[in-house]
């Protein structure tokens, strides 16, 4: 008979191995760089490209939250003095070392600049999770943002940024609600996410709440048009229960 020491040693090897078991089903086809950003419980090295409002203070909250954040955009001094600010885990670069730097990227550009985005980046796209934040805006952005918006930012995002695993993320509640209401008591602010690739929206969950926020799962990219700018529910400070009461999602 094995004795009680023999017994709990037997049986924490048995969780351990189903434990991994259990993950290796979850990540079975994932890229080796998704798997990586699902299997390890510390940081993860973030890129962001359009370090303005909204991606400079979603990047500060990932910073505060642990995460390796290299901040991009057309101004690098703007970037330098943001990263020196926030101290340890955030550095800055241009759009390609951030591009190259990250597991994940954040873009959060005017919608117009998505196009050359894309064009710039190329490669380093291809296979990367990138949580798109652009909003078209016809009085900014022009006859494309017409054409953007009557697709669904889901259906014309990834023709501008080909080979990504894109989740619409972070466009819907402004960079001042997020700013205040991060990781606040009670209800958390909602968070709609869309996307089709299940691995990429599971590091988008992830990062949703690492950023002190609740996410809300829409569905996949075509869905990601019931929040664009313009609905009813774009630019509103919503709790989670919220927003999945006025898009009709089930919790």
């Amino acid at each position: 008979m094995k004795t009680n020491h023999a017994l709990k040693r037997s049986r924490r090897r048995f969780l351990q191995t189903a434990g991994v078991a259990a993950a290796s089903l979850v990540l079975v086809g994932a890229p080796r760089a998704t798997r990586a950003a699902l299997e390890r419980a510390g940081k993860m090295n973030i890129g962001v490209v359009g370090s303005g409002r909204l991606g400079g203070t979603v990047g500060e909250l990932w910073v505060r939250a642990g995460h390796e954040v290299m901040f991009s955009s057309l101004d690098l001094e703007h970037d330098k003095a943001l990263a020196a600010r926030l101290g340890t885990g955030a550095r800055a670069g241009t759009s390609k070392e951030a591009a190259a730097f990250g597991e994940v990227l954040l873009i959060a550009v005017p919608y117009a600049a998505l196009p050359q985005v894309g064009r710039d980046l190329g490669d380093a796209l291809k296979g990367k999770i990138v949580l798109d934040a652009c909003n078209p805006i016809p009085a900014r952005d022009g006859e494309m943002a017409i054409e953007a918006r009557a697709k669904g930012t889901g259906v014309a995002s990834p023709q501008f940024l080909p080979g990504a695993r894109l989740v619409r993320a972070f466009n819907c509640v402004g960079y001042i609600s997020m700013k205040s209401e991060a990781h606040r008591a009670g209800e958390k602010l909602g968070i709609p996410l869309a996307g089709d690739d299940p691995a990429a929206l599971k590091v988008a969950v992830r990062l949703v709440e690492d950023a002190g926020f609740e996410p809300v799962v829409v569905g996949g990219l075509a869905r990601a048009k019931d929040f664009d700018a313009g609905t009813p529910i774009f630019g509103k400070a919503m709790t989670a229960a919220e927003v999945r009461r006025t898009l009709g999602i089930s919790s």
